[in-house]
């Protein structure tokens, strides 16, 4: 299985009367938004599941991926690391899944999968994280990264 993690792109600031789940994307956030978009709907599968968090700046993330998704409250700013990887029929899904969500259970979810020794990998905002599990011989099922991709790397 294939489990994209896209962590939303840059949004304004919160406090002074705006709440967290109304906070929209900076000129610099629709930038990464668009690179990412680009970058992802030339290398995703037209299979994949496009899961996105309700907040405003993750909606607004994956516009830019003009794709269908579906908005799930368990990928909410506060949900845990299990809920979402539940959400995700993770490693059981036959097709891939991109997780369109935040910090900290996306870097939980990367340090899980791919560092268990880790508690949490810092995900910047925009990036994609690209993990991968496939069958490897006698040794079983090996889970790894398939590619770590910023904002500021793609050429359009």
């Amino acid at each position: 299985m294939d489990l994209i993690l896209w962590r939303h792109a840059e949004a304004e600031p919160g406090g002074a009367g705006i709440p967290d789940d109304a906070r929209k994307l900076t000129a610099k956030g629709v930038k990464q938004a668009n690179k990412m978009a680009y970058w992802l709907d030339c290398n995703l599968p037209e299979s994949c599941r496009v899961l996105v968090s309700p907040t405003l700046r993750t909606r607004e993330t994956v516009e830019a991926l003009k794709r269908k998704c579906k908005v799930l409250h368990e990928l909410a700013p506060y949900a845990t690391a299990e809920a979402v990887l539940a959400a995700a029929n993770w490693p059981n899904s036959r097709e891939p899944v991109l997780i369109v969500g935040h910090q900290p259970y996306l870097g939980q979810i990367a340090a899980s999968l791919i560092m268990p020794h880790q508690e949490e990998c810092a995900i910047r905002k925009g990036n994609v994280w690209w993990i991968t599990q496939k069958l490897k011989d006698e040794t079983g099922l090996q889970t790894y990264l398939k590619a770590l991709m910023t904002p500021d790397l793609v050429i359009k």
